[in-house]
Formats: structure tokens, C-alpha cells, sequence
């Protein structure tokens, strides 16, 4: 009757040391939500082109607070 549970194991998000072409903001994020990091990177251009410099400030705010792999 006792069953024990392991807990799931805690995915954080990291900047990448390996693929990256800025600060590996872009790649930690993608390989955290298991997509093609060119498809981030992408997002996330339009994303500043598009969204009048929000998602740059929080790419700089990731830089800085997100931990290096």
C-alpha cells in the first residue's frame, strides 16, 4: 500500500555556452521549450522589429538574470 513518488525533475532555463550568436538567450530559451533555435531567433527579431523595442529590453533583462549553462 505505500508508494513512493519521486518528484519530477526541475527544468531551469539557461543561456546556452554553445549555440549561440548573441548571449545564448535565444538557444537556452529554445532548447527549454524543445524547438528549433532559429525559430526563436526569428520570433524574436520580428519581435523587436514589431513590438517597438519590448522584447529587446527583455532580451537584455534575460542576459542579465538568466544563468550560463
Amino acid at each position: 500500500m505505500n508508494q513512493t513518488q519521486t518528484a519530477p525533475a526541475v527544468r531551469r532555463i539557461s543561456r546556452s555556452s554553445d549555440d549561440k550568436m548573441v548571449a545564448g538567450v535565444c538557444a537556452g530559451l529554445a532548447r527549454h521549450l524543445g524547438v528549433d533555435p532559429t525559430l526563436v531567433r526569428l520570433l524574436t527579431v520580428l519581435g523587436v522589429i514589431f513590438g517597438f523595442g519590448s522584447v529587446a529590453i527583455a532580451y537584455l533583462v534575460a542576459w542579465v538574470v538568466l544563468p550560463q549553462d
